[in-house]
Order: C-alpha cells, then sequence, then structure tokens
C-alpha cells in the first residue's frame, strides 16, 4: 500500500519544487484502475519504438524514453499523473539522478520534459488519446491531449492504431497541436535526426505493420536483435564469397596445371614458353 507523501514546510523565501514536492519514491507508480486493456500488442510495440530510438545527434547517455510509466506533471496537484504508452526524452540520463531505475517520471525532478509521446488506441482510451473528450471541471485532472499539449508543451505526439493502422500525428506550433504530414511515409523530426513511420516486417517472430524509427533518410535503425542477425548474414556471406574464392582459384590451378601437362606431351617445355612471354 501506498503511503502518503510527505510534503516539507515552505520556507522564505520559498524552496524550489523538486525540493518540497513528492520524489519519485513518494509517488503511487501503478493504478489498476488505469483505462486501457493491456496485451501483446501494447508490451511489443513500446519494446520496439524503446529498441529502436537512437537519435543521431545526442550523446546515447543523454537519451531515455519509457513505457508505460506514469508521468507526473502538475506542480499544484503532484499526485496527478498521465501513463504514455511511450514516451521519449532527449538530455536526460537514463538513471534517475544517474543513480536509480526510475519508478516514474516526475517532471519537476527532471531536467526536461518528453520530447515524443506515443499512444496506442483502445476502445477505452480513445477519446481522450484523441482530444475529443476534454476534461471541465477544475478539481478533475486534464486529458492526455490537454496535458501534452497545454501543460508540459511536448514537441511531437503520436497517435497510432492497431486496428486500422491508422498514424495521427501532432505538432506543437505556437502552443497548439497542429496535424503533420507524412513525407514518403514518415513523420519526420529533424531535432533529433529522426524519423517515425510504419513497417511491415517481422519482430519477436510476428509478421504486422509495426511503428518505428528510421534515420532523417528513411533507412531503418535495427533493434539489436536485428543489428546482430544482420552482422551474422554479413559474416556467412563474407565466408562463402571466401569459400567461392579459394575453389576458384584451385580451379584455375588445376586448368594452369592441364595445360603445361598439354603442352609437354607436344615437346613444349612450359617453362621456357613463360620465359618467352
Amino acid at each position: 500500500m501506498n503511503s502518503s507523501p510527505h510534503y516539507i514546510p515552505q520556507s522564505d523565501p520559498p524552496l524550489p519544487p523538486w525540493e518540497t514536492l513528492p520524489t519519485m519514491y513518494d509517488l503511487p507508480s501503478d493504478n489498476p484502475e488505469e483505462p486501457g486493456l493491456p496485451d501483446d500488442f501494447h508490451f511489443l510495440q513500446p519494446l520496439l519504438l524503446y529498441l529502436t530510438f537512437q537519435p543521431i545527434n545526442w550523446n546515447p547517455e543523454l537519451v531515455y524514453s519509457a513505457a508505460d510509466l506514469n508521468l507526473y506533471y502538475d506542480l499544484q496537484h503532484p499526485l496527478w499523473y498521465k501513463r504514455p504508452d511511450w514516451f521519449g526524452v532527449v538530455g536526460v540520463q537514463k538513471l534517475y539522478k544517474g543513480q536509480d531505475l526510475r519508478l516514474s517520471y516526475v517532471t519537476w525532478q527532471e531536467p526536461a520534459n518528453p520530447f515524443v509521446v506515443v499512444e496506442l488506441l483502445s476502445p477505452g482510451t480513445e477519446d481522450e488519446d484523441l482530444g475529443t473528450r476534454r476534461e471541465s471541471a477544475a478539481d478533475k485532472p486534464p486529458s492526455k491531449w490537454e496535458v501534452y499539449e497545454r501543460i508540459l508543451r511536448i514537441p511531437y505526439y503520436v497517435v497510432f492504431s492497431r486496428y486500422t493502422n491508422e498514424l495521427q500525428a501532432f505538432q506543437l506550433v505556437g502552443g497548439h497541436y497542429e496535424p503533420m504530414n507524412l513525407t514518403e511515409g514518415r513523420l519526420l523530426m529533424p531535432e533529433i535526426d529522426l524519423s517515425l513511420g510504419l513497417w511491415q516486417g517481422s519482430f519477436q517472430d510476428i509478421e504486422r505493420l509495426w511503428l518505428r524509427w528510421f534515420t532523417l533518410a528513411g533507412e531503418l535503425i535495427p533493434a539489436p536483435t536485428e543489428e546482430a542477425a544482420a552482422a551474422n548474414e554479413r559474416a556467412i556471406i563474407a565466408e562463402q564469397e571466401a569459400i567461392e574464392a579459394k575453389q576458384e582459384a584451385a580451379q584455375a590451378k588445376r586448368k594452369a596445371e592441364q595445360l603445361a601437362e598439354r603442352l609437354r606431351q607436344l615437346g613444349i617445355n612450359p617453362d621456357e614458353l613463360n620465359e618467352l612471354l
């Protein structure tokens, strides 16, 4: 059972929020009543995003992403949170303060807000994910759309439906989300030298349409298992080429020996012929 957060009394002058508000150790990290249907897709799809989120122009040690992790966002209501299916951050260490695995992502304890959020549509979350349901009561948490757009001002918000394979994306422009257009089937994010798009292929031995990261030029960013498989395939090809080259050299040698023997039978010394040539 989670205990109530302990608040530190304010001082004069006031202490900063990261010293007075609850930390990830104080706040709940789960909620069994959270809407949404957990399933294999909600495990595998964020995993593929996690494995391929490799911003080329950022130090890998300052790139963080997470799936199904509580995201605390409001200084005035420190118990309010959202739980994105996946989000990525740049400029943040993989470990909390360089020391501990995160229990939650508490924005007032972190140096940066998420750069991109991905929500996977479920029957129970579609209205909130797409911003068609807005909370108007002051005592109730705002919708995901309002949090991402108005409070955290996350630059990119992406929504993907496994049921229709529809990809929708929004970019923060002038404080509001505007729909993004696809470029060659991908969403370009030049700030991190990456693009996000759909890919038909096999991941974890499951063939389907997946959402994954590409370079800006459209090259796949391989997951570690894919990279290992590609390296293994290259090694096999190189070995095969070496065997074929060795076989060709042996065959050329046999033909040369057969030709020399034929010349001797004709009374011609192949060694003297070579000297003349």
